[in-house]
């Protein structure tokens, strides 16, 4: 097994300052850069590998499929394009908007960006998917978001629609890649095609240790887009990115995903969201702590509240909730453990005395795990050992297939 050391990043500055309107800026590269106290190493997302895909868009018709994350240098990726002339035409938002200011399920609506003037198209919404409209004055989609590396993040069923729109229209689709920071493990059970949704698409486990760029090729190779079209794709990958490097991402995600505690939590406890258990949304800590009114464990207490653009109506709303901190279990255990902990899960179904209403959207929690047998397996008392050994044939051949489509080294 790698030794994992803590990583700090920061990003330079390399872009110069802004240019008088309508000049455009020379060319040059940006760099992330992760420092481990051990072996020093600089990460370049695809993102600020400009000399690589910019002269590519030169003279085109450029969509933008992108978030707050999209940065080079601390400045956004469409801005940045802009700047050096491409013509970038409409800009496309996921699931918290363009500029990230949505909350959780939040629908995102069509408009305009009020900083460039763009029309902004949304994917989260009634339309999750790119219309034959919206693509045919564009000649090419640039995607660049940063994910988590869970199954159930929104980000990675955005990136099949888009592909799949793309294939299906004649368009090029370019992915500039960004590390994962849930990269380093694989582990969860493998979604069954009953239960697939927005929150789970394809047959991976929960956390598949990849970028999207990495599962960009996979939904291709693998033919999981309808009627098994392919998407013209190219991949901008990061340069000395692998799987043991711990990425600690710039800009928070998405709003309840505010540091790399709660991004390395988030695999084990969004499981909660088809139950009774409150995980902080509305909090100062959401994915870090868990609690619901009248939960006799743990000496946590906390509150949740409307918190504009972050929880809006959030479950147990203005109810004081008992129940357990993990900020620091998360910011440590997942580093050498790699694997998602099912204890929190386990041990809050069996100390409930509601048990018959703990499940509160058993529908919505099975897809969520990708399967009911994560449910029926609580239920039924099975413990966690028990519970993983139905994972493993699913994961080891999912490893397997993974292979195919890394751009990275791995970290076995």
């Amino acid at each position: 097994m790698p030794n994992f050391l803590p990583l700090l990043y920061f990003s330079l500055a390399l872009l110069p300052a802004a240019c008088g309107q309508g000049e455009s800026r020379p060319l040059e590269e940006a760099q992330s850069v992760v420092i481990s106290p051990s072996s020093p190493m600089q990460i370049t997302v695809g993102a600020e590998r400009i000399n690589t895909y910019v002269p590519q868009l030169k003279d085109q018709s450029v969509g933008v499929v992108a978030n707050q994350t999209s940065l080079i240098a601390g400045r956004h990726l469409v801005d940045t394009l802009l700047n050096v002339g491409v013509q970038v035409k409409k800009v496309f938002a996921p699931e918290h908007g363009f500029r990230g200011d949505a909350g959780a399920g939040e629908t995102i609506r069509n408009g305009v960006d009020a900083l460039t003037g763009l029309p902004v198209m949304s994917l989260y919404g009634s339309t999750k998917k790119p219309t034959k409209d919206m693509l045919q004055d564009l000649d090419v989609l640039v995607f660049d978001i940063q994910d988590v590396g869970a199954r159930f993040y929104t980000y990675l069923s955005t990136l099949h629609y888009v592909m799949e729109a793309c294939a299906e229209n004649g368009k090029k689709l370019i992915v500039l890649d960004r590390p994962n920071p849930n990269g380093f493990y694989i582990d969860g059970p493998v979604l069954q095609p009953a239960f697939k949704s927005f929150v789970g698409m394809h047959p991976i486990p929960v956390v598949h240790g990849c970028t999207l760029g990495e599962m960009a090729q996979m939904i291709n190779g693998e033919g999981w887009l309808k009627d098994g079209v392919q998407c013209e794709l190219q991949v901008i990958s990061c340069v000395h990115y692998n799987h043991t490097s711990l990425y600690q991402v710039p800009v928070r995600p998405s709003p309840n995903l505010p540091n790399a505690s709660s991004i390395y939590l988030y695999p084990s406890l969004c499981f909660f969201e088809g139950t009774i258990v409150s995980v902080g949304r509305g909090t100062d800590a959401p994915f870090q702590v868990i609690g619901y009114p009248g939960n006799t464990t743990g000496t946590y207490a906390f509150t949740p509240r409307d918190i504009a653009h972050v929880a809006m109506n959030p479950p147990h709303k203005d109810q004081l909730c008992h129940g357990h901190a993990l900020s620091e279990f998360g910011q440590y255990h997942f580093l050498s453990a790699r694997q998602i902990y099912l204890q929190w899960l386990i041990g809050m179904y069996q100390g409930s005395s509601k048990k018959t209403s703990f499940f509160s959207e058993p529908a919505f929690f099975d897809k969520l795990a990708g399967t009911d047998l994560l449910r029926n397996q609580i239920i039924g008392n099975m413990d966690e050992a028990a519970i993983r050994a139905t994972w493993q044939p699913g994961i080891e051949k999912y490893k397997v297939l993974r292979k195919k489509y890394l751009l990275y080294a791995d970290f076995e």
